[in-house]
């Protein structure tokens, strides 16, 4: 038997918060004393150490939706999410794999021409790149291009236009359009193109922490549900013996 601060103490956590993951239903409700107070199990331990452990490589939503699945017996629901946060970890691997294919063009590319100093219409872009309005604008529905508008007409600023060479470059060497926007928002997010190959070591670090974490999850997890099915395995068997 166990008390709140207990199981919070080995997990670096406060009574309330444990408290508030049963409530949650994250670990199963708790048997109470004649005078009111909590009393966890190890079937608590096992869950509320899978639960934290979940946190970690998928987030809090994902891993109280696990558990509460696998509390309330519905374990496909709960190797579902799992699958499905595994294929959002694989393409965010595609899609570091493709900027960092990315940056390599860019540091083989000729420096870009300089960009004018002010907004230009898509006429002039179109002109400057040697392609049509329509492509430019079918760019920004990709979500490569996010022009300014005056009044009805896009007008594109200097960083718009170094955007457009990018995507231009990119174009030719073959990329779809979905992965150059995947690259535009990196170099938005790194602060521009230089930049962006010291950011992709860090981005590979932090995905490669992150699947370890879900394998770590995932083995508390797998833990926990042997421990249900032998402690639900012996209730049978000692019912049956009755």
């Amino acid at each position: 038997m166990y008390r709140p601060v207990d199981l919070a103490r080995t997990h670096g956590l406060s009574t309330q918060a444990v408290r508030n993951y049963e409530q949650a239903g994250m670990i199963p409700p708790a048997a109470r004393t004649a005078s009111g107070y909590r009393v966890y199990t190890d079937n608590h331990v096992g869950a509320l150490a899978a639960y934290v452990a979940l946190v970690q490589g998928y987030g809090y939503s994902a891993a109280g939706e696990v558990m509460r699945s696998v509390l309330r017996g519905d374990l496909p629901s709960a190797l579902a999410m799992l699958d499905a946060a595994h294929v959002l970890l694989q393409r965010d691997r595609e899609t570091l794999d493709r900027v960092a294919s990315a940056a390599v063009v860019l540091a083989s590319a000729p420096p870009a021409g300089t960009a004018p100093e002010r907004p230009v219409s898509v006429g002039v872009l179109a002109h400057r790149l040697g392609v049509t309005p329509a492509t430019l604008r079918k760019w920004e529905r990709a979500g490569v291009l996010a022009p300014a508008r005056s009044g009805t007409a896009r007008a594109y600023s200097p960083e718009d236009v170094r955007d457009a060479e990018l995507a231009h470059l990119l174009r030719r060497g073959g990329y779809l359009l979905d992965h150059i926007a995947a690259v535009i928002e990196q170099v938005h997010t790194a602060g521009g193109a230089g930049p962006l190959a010291d950011s992709i070591d860090q981005w590979r670090e932090r995905i490669t922490a992150r699947g370890l974490a879900m394998l770590t999850g995932s083995a508390r997890l797998a833990e926990y549900l042997s421990f249900l099915e032998l402690t639900h395995g012996n209730a049978a068997a000692s019912h049956d013996g009755r």
